[in-house]
């Protein structure tokens, strides 16, 4: 008895796509993905950041900049601050002066003198009473002209120590804002380079993403359109086999008509 069996097929360009389709993807997929080449990368800090960052950790720069000003003008502000300030002519002033002083002192007790001779009474009591007066205020008059220098001397000092104290708290500040100025212009800088570089990076990782995920991404639209056109196509033709009989079959088939002849027959 023959046998026939039915085969539905595609279109055999179809077929070839397929079986291209599934030669492609075994060979993708067997092979590991490159994932290192597109992994997050984080730029490192740019050399201004470095240097603002060492600015700003080093002391007698970012951190105690303004540490020396402060020891000078606390210098200034002690009991002897003012030392330095003191003129070093201050002596030879006073000296002059009271110098000149003396000198017309001396006028003085001989104006006294004549006085007493014109009176009648010079070498007497009452011109030993002048004399004693006028020399006990000239010699006050004396000590009071050189502390009124000395305390000018001083106020003079003093004052120059408080505008240097004043000038080293100011320097303090400055020195301490220029610092951070600096540090500030630096680390905005370098943050500008480190933003440039991690976008490059940033790129970079996702070219190299791209490439890798690229055949996936074309076996893909492969697939989709293998899917497409599957699903809007039937077979395209069908194929009947009809085997050979075998010479048993063939035996069977000629004993079979002889028994049914020889049923006629009878």
């Amino acid at each position: 008895m023959a046998t026939e069996t039915a085969i539905t097929r595609q279109a055999p360009y179809i077929e070839a796509l397929g079986e291209q389709y599934g030669k492609d993807l075994t060979a993708l997929t067997a092979t590991k993905m490159p994932t290192a080449g597109y992994a997050p990368t984080v730029a490192g800090q740019d050399q201004a950041q470095l240097d603002a960052y060492t600015r700003a950790t080093t002391a007698g720069q970012g951190i105690g900049a303004y540490q020396p000003y402060l020891t000078q003008a606390g210098a200034y502000s002690g009991p002897s601050g003012y030392q330095p300030f003191m003129s070093p002519y201050q002596q030879q002033v006073i000296d002059e002066t009271l110098k000149q002083y003396d000198t017309q002192a001396a006028k003085g007790i001989t104006g006294i003198g004549l006085q007493a001779a014109m009176s009648g009474n010079l070498g007497g009591g009452r011109e030993g009473v002048m004399r004693s007066e006028y020399q006990n205020q000239s010699d006050m008059n004396r000590a009071m002209l050189n502390a009124q220098l000395l305390q000018q001397g001083f106020s003079q000092a003093q004052q120059g120590a408080n505008t240097a104290y004043g000038q080293q708290m100011q320097m303090a500040g400055a020195e301490q804002g220029f610092q951070g100025q600096d540090i500030s212009r630096l680390g905005s800088a370098g943050a500008i380079q480190q933003a440039q570089t991690q976008a490059t990076l940033d790129a970079q990782r996702e070219a190299n993403r791209m490439a890798a995920y690229d055949p996936y991404e074309r076996l893909g639209y492969m697939g989709a359109g293998l899917g497409n056109i599957l699903g809007g196509m039937g077979g395209q033709y069908q194929t009947t086999v009809t085997p050979n009989q075998s010479a048993l079959q063939q035996a069977m088939g000629i004993i079979g008509t002889g028994i049914g002849a020889y049923k006629s027959f009878t």
